[in-house]
């Protein structure tokens, strides 16, 4: 790959394959990394690879080596979503949130927080 990347994303097939350790997304993976891509997981991906065959353990693993805020689990995945569309929009932006203390982790000083 010749041209730099900054941010690689993965969907739900890239997730998956990443929990099963596919050699070949692991390949890429490792050249995204010595790049120095930055990988993000969006929230509904992780809970559409979140079923009953998940090998839970990987899962947790893989997304331990990507989350920056320190929130793990289904609790915060939708947290994750309303964060995700709050930094989508044009700055500057508000969020009116009952549970300030995580949406803080979750947007930084990109996204002015309002408890409620």
């Amino acid at each position: 790959m010749s041209e730099r990347i900054d941010t690689l994303v993965l969907d739900s097939e890239g997730l998956s394959a990443w929990i099963a350790q596919d050699r070949k997304l692991l390949a890429m993976l490792q050249v995204f990394h010595d790049m120095g891509a930055d990988l993000v997981i969006g929230a509904n991906t992780i809970v559409e690879v979140s079923h009953s065959r998940t090998n839970t353990a990987r899962l947790n693993w893989a997304l331990s080596r990507i989350k920056g805020a320190g929130l793990h689990g289904h609790k915060y995945a939708i947290d994750a979503t309303v964060a995700e569309v709050a930094l989508r929009q044009p700055k500057p932006v508000a969020l009116l949130n009952s549970d300030s203390d995580y949406m803080t982790k979750l947007c930084g000083s990109q996204v002015r927080i309002i408890p409620l």
